[in-house]
């Protein structure tokens, strides 16, 4: 627990004493001391943190016996729905979501209203950002105008304007010849390619994962060859035109074993898997409740197995949260009727973190899937734990048991099947360069981040 004095806001120095330092980049690992200066790790190591710095009026001294401090995350796919649907969530609540899950960079994608296509779309969702303070925001301009799979954007605009990637997520790139000349156009901006894998054509109507579960509900399933065959094509295309490929939200056992075999053959090629597609299997579904209806739908043990194997050995460079926020109206109703997606970035570290505690996933691989892994995707500087570096990190209580309960959350929406649950593990305090963009509140302190779903600090 980090019991800040009332009243603190962002403190020219700060003092981290005897705190678990862990930046598997930066092959670190051990207890330490972090002297934070004007928004810069100054000093880091046993003893930094001088007995004439601890008793200066002038430092913030943080005890970190317990806690670990971490690089802050990177998620590579979130949806904060502005502009056009910003009663689900908009950029400030989605920052602020961001800053309490410990996220110091996060990239939306394009499937607002509208479309993420334009190079003054992309401006605008800048500047908001820099406006608000907080994580940054890289936004991921669309392929296609519209998402509609016909014509290419201007990527040059959408580059220079702040995109690091295009996708046109929640819809796949059907047409090869299409994708063929996207990949061709990407790489010569030197933009990765995020493809939403799924053939619309074997999903129509579905509403879960094909198999035994799907059968004994009476719902209409969907097949993992609707993921796969998407994902064959695309690596036959990469390996014709050279261009980066990132398969966003991947999820069968077969897409996994591809993306392995194309790594293998040294095609330039990524991943990303979801938490609920770490944790949760079609069986989540057997009681109809829309909180389990994502896209790509949750599968079978064996890929939660093959997902959390491939996580593990490095074929899935990144976890991301694919936070997709909707209200009770989209989920509050028939299975059939509901929306696909879950929240996530508040959930991250309570929720995985079981799985390192359980031995299921290394706490390295863990840290890098979310730090340095993501970063290099979209080739932005990774968040570390390095003396001169710009300070982005979080902390973190592994041991904190608590319930996430729906009115502490700063997302504007709480559709997660985790909502509700007790969990050990929480996020302490985000620290973005001169920024305390979230501090967890305490009893002590009461809960004086501001109302719902806006920043703590500008």
């Amino acid at each position: 627990m980090i019991d800040l004095p009332r009243g603190t806001s962002n403190p020219e120095i700060i003092a981290f004493t005897s705190i678990r330092a862990i930046d598997p980049a930066q092959q670190l690992d051990g207890t330490v001391d972090i002297v934070v200066e004007q928004g810069r790790i100054t000093r880091l190591g046993a003893g930094a943190a001088t007995a004439e710095l601890k008793g200066s009026d002038k430092v913030l001294v943080v005890d970190g016996a317990g806690l670990w401090a971490l690089p802050a995350f990177v998620d590579l796919h979130v949806h904060f729905r502005e502009p056009g649907h910003e009663y689900k969530e908009d950029i400030a609540s989605g920052l602020a979501a961001a800053a309490a899950g410990g996220f110091g960079h996060v990239c939306p994608m394009p499937n607002t209203k509208p479309v993420n296509d334009t190079r003054s779309i992309t401006e605008a969702m800048v500047a908001r950002a820099e406006r608000l303070g907080g994580p940054k925001l890289h936004p991921v301009g669309a392929i296609t105008c519209g998402l509609k799979g016909e014509a290419l954007t201007e990527m040059a605009d959408l580059r220079d304007a702040g995109a690091v990637a295009v996708s046109d997520d929640g819809r796949c790139v059907h047409d090869s010849a299409m994708m063929r000349r996207a990949l061709e156009y990407a790489r010569t901006f030197e933009l990765p390619v995020i493809q939403h894998a799924e053939d619309h054509r074997c999903t129509k109507g579905a509403q879960m994962h094909e198999g035994v579960v799907a059968t004994r509900l009476g719902l209409r399933g969907w097949p993992r060859a609707a993921e796969d065959t998407i994902v064959a094509r695309d690596l036959l295309l990469v390996e014709a035109t050279g261009a980066r490929y990132h398969v966003a939200h991947i999820s069968t056992a077969g897409a996994i074993r591809l993306v392995r075999e194309a790594k293998a053959r040294g095609l330039p090629v990524t991943a990303e898997v979801t938490p609920h597609h770490l944790m949760l299997t079609h069986e989540a579904v057997s009681g109809y409740d829309p909180l389990f209806k994502v896209n790509p739908p949750l599968r079978e043990q064996a890929d939660l197995d093959a997902c959390r194997a491939a996580l593990i050995d490095g074929t899935i460079d990144a976890i991301a949260t694919d936070h997709a926020p909707h209200s009770s109206m989209e989920k509050e109703c028939e299975f059939m009727e509901a929306a696909p997606g879950l929240i996530g970035l508040e959930l991250v570290v309570p929720v995985l973190l079981e799985l390192v505690r359980t031995d299921q996933l290394p706490l390295q691989r863990f840290v890098t899937a979310l730090t340095s892994g993501p970063a290099a995707v979209i080739d932005i500087e990774p968040p570390s734990l390095r003396v001169g570096a710009t300070v982005e990190l979080v902390v973190i209580d592994p041991a904190r048991e608590h319930q996430v309960d729906a009115a502490s959350l700063k997302s504007k929406s709480c559709n997660s099947p985790f909502v509700g649950r007790t969990h050990t593990g929480s996020v302490e305090l985000t620290l973005l360069g001169h920024e305390l963009a979230y501090v967890r509140p305490t009893k002590s302190q009461g809960d004086d981040d501001g109302q719902r779903g806006q920043p703590r600090s500008r």
